[in-house]
């Protein structure tokens, strides 16, 4: 299922690859017309004259697309599908696999967990915050472990603390020994782990925590590595729906892992974990076969493709290997501003992501079948707004009405101030399942629209450096995700009342609203000057730092 999804959403979102918004000619038809290119016509592909939209003022007036020689006789037909939409479909299930394996452990907590060993917090007043007396489960769910609630929150963070170590050195192993081995290798290792995962359980937390930590380690270079290397085959006019399409990735992986384990975990909670090691061994494999670097060392990338990335993405080999401006980066505000950003979106979107199911249990008295579904339905809600967000954003800068500053920033509005505005409702609504449940539906669709605002900003401000600005920004972001759950483990534990989770929304939204704001008085989408394409073209503007290693 996951496969078909994959092939579908990828080919809709990248079948106008050669330019919806963007003017085409084809050869023959005697004048320019504007057109849709539907999936038929890429197979038009090679005839197909294309003028590229200049890359944040830079070079205007230019045409960069690739054109035919005069006097060259028209080439034959023949089908082509862009072999950098087969690149955006592994790092989307890629992502996937990587969001399953996070979120799993969420849902599975809930069954692994034997609530009823558990001290409980009984209201001075009465027996429910909504006044509905004793509540009654309909499904005992209790699991063979008696962990408290600091325990759990610790099992859930074990993996982002391994997550946060390896992101910034595997960044820059990746500049040396590849991309593609380092994303590979990271999802094979974490796969292999996952089957410990029930064996360390039974041994006991600590058994369990170092097994997470060490599938963290893993996988942490795949973010960074995934930017690093979508700048070297994805155009600038096509990155807003690649990074929505790849990231999305996060979303489908979170809705298929809560239902799925929610489902398996009525039978018996280690089978999921045996599940998605097979998956992503599988995975791994078909990735080490079929992906490459770049588009220059690709043999299925066709040379009209090859010419087409070249001329739009620009840059040498030697420049895409340059020495990482550490200088420069740290003291660019539009970096700031993305960081920022980023720490805010880790904050809220982790809070959500590992206390929801919980929440749902604790508050609305969802069952476990009933928890994994409605807690995937938020992140549903998400990723179709993440597509749409993205076609709208690319459009917009397509256009010329809108900078890629001013998308940015909007784009960036929605995402975060909607989920801030639902967690502030959200937490008045506990007494009414259906609302909350709809409320934060919502408010974490609207977070979509991240993928169109911050999420693109590494590759508007430094494609080169995109991997490690990246791996900053998400290093630093999970620190602060990894405080999420001890602050709502904190304020919950022994007392699970709808006034304490409304502490944990309020925290949550305060951290979305505020960075969201920096981002707007901050944030910038144009290519800085430190970028070596930029510096190559004025070389006197802007002093080099000299040649260091880390």
């Amino acid at each position: 299922v996951l496969s078909i999804l994959c092939s579908v959403i990828s080919v809709t979102v990248m079948s106008d690859n050669r330019g919806r918004f963007v003017p085409v000619r084809i050869p023959g038809d005697g004048e320019d017309s504007d057109m849709d290119i539907s999936i038929e016509m890429i197979n038009e592909v090679q005839n197909i004259e294309m003028v590229e939209i200049p890359l944040n003022g830079l070079n205007d007036g230019e045409e960069k697309g690739a054109k035919e020689d005069d006097g060259e006789a028209p080439k034959s037909k023949r089908s082509h599908v862009p072999w950098r939409l087969f690149i955006g479909i592994f790092c989307f299930t890629g992502m996937a696999i990587l969001y399953i394996f996070k979120t799993t452990m969420s849902v599975n907590m809930v069954a692994m967990v034997n609530h009823t060993a558990l001290p409980k917090y009984v209201s001075p007043y009465e027996d429910d915050d909504c006044g509905n007396g004793p509540i009654k489960e309909t499904s005992p769910s209790d699991g063979p472990f008696s962990w408290n609630s600091m325990i759990q929150s610790l099992i859930q963070m074990s993996l982002f603390y391994g997550y946060v170590t390896s992101m910034i050195p595997a960044s820059i192993l990746s500049k040396r020994y590849g991309c593609v081995n380092i994303l590979g290798g990271g999802i094979l290792i974490s796969s292999l782990l996952s089957f410990l995962i029930p064996y360390a359980a039974y041994r006991g937390p600590i058994y369990l925590i170092i097994v997470r930590f060490l599938q963290g380690l893993a996988e942490g270079p795949f973010v960074p590595c995934t930017y690093a290397m979508l700048p070297k085959w994805i155009p600038p006019n096509e990155r807003s729906r690649m990074t929505a399409f790849v990231f999305s990735g996060a979303q489908i992986g979170t809705i298929i892992a809560m239902p799925l384990s929610g489902y398996l975990s009525q039978f018996h909670w280690e089978l999921v974990f045996y599940i998605l090691g097979v998956i992503g061994i599988i995975w791994s494999v078909l990735f080490f076969l079929f992906v490459s670097e770049d588009p220059e060392s690709c043999q299925r990338t066709s040379e009209e493709e090859k010419d087409y990335i070249r001329s739009s993405v620009g840059g040498t080999p030697e420049e895409n290997t340059a020495n990482t401006p550490w200088m420069f980066i740290l003291t660019s505000t539009a970096c700031w501003a993305t960081l920022i950003a980023h720490l805010g979106q880790n904050y809220g979107y982790e809070t959500l992501m590992i206390e929801l199911p919980t929440f749902m249990k604790q508050i609305l008295h969802f069952n476990l079948k009933q928890n994994g579904v409605l807690s995937a339905l938020p992140y549903l809600a998400m990723w179709l707004f993440s597509m749409v967000a993205s076609w709208i954003a690319d459009y917009m800068i397509c256009s010329g009405r809108f900078s890629r500053t001013v998308t940015r920033k909007m784009f960036n509005s929605i995402g975060q101030f909607g989920p801030a505005i639902a967690l502030v409702i959200a937490a008045h609504t506990g007494c009414s399942p259906a609302l909350t449940v709809a409320v934060l539906t919502i408010g974490v669709g609207l977070n979509g629209a991240i993928y169109s605002g911050f999420k693109a900003n590494h590759m508007d401000i430094s494609p080169t450096h995109a991997g490690i600005l990246m791996s900053l920004t998400n290093c630093f972001a999970n620190v602060i995700g990894i405080m999420a759950p001890f602050i709502a483990g904190n304020i919950i534990d022994g007392k699970p009342t709808q006034e304490a989770w409304g502490k944990v929304f309020f925290i949550a939204a305060g951290v979305y609203a505020f960075c969201a704001t920096v981002f707007v008085i901050l944030g910038s989408g144009n290519r800085q000057s430190w970028d070596p394409e930029v510096v190559a073209e004025n070389p006197d503007e802007i002093p080099i730092e000299e040649e260091t290693e880390l």
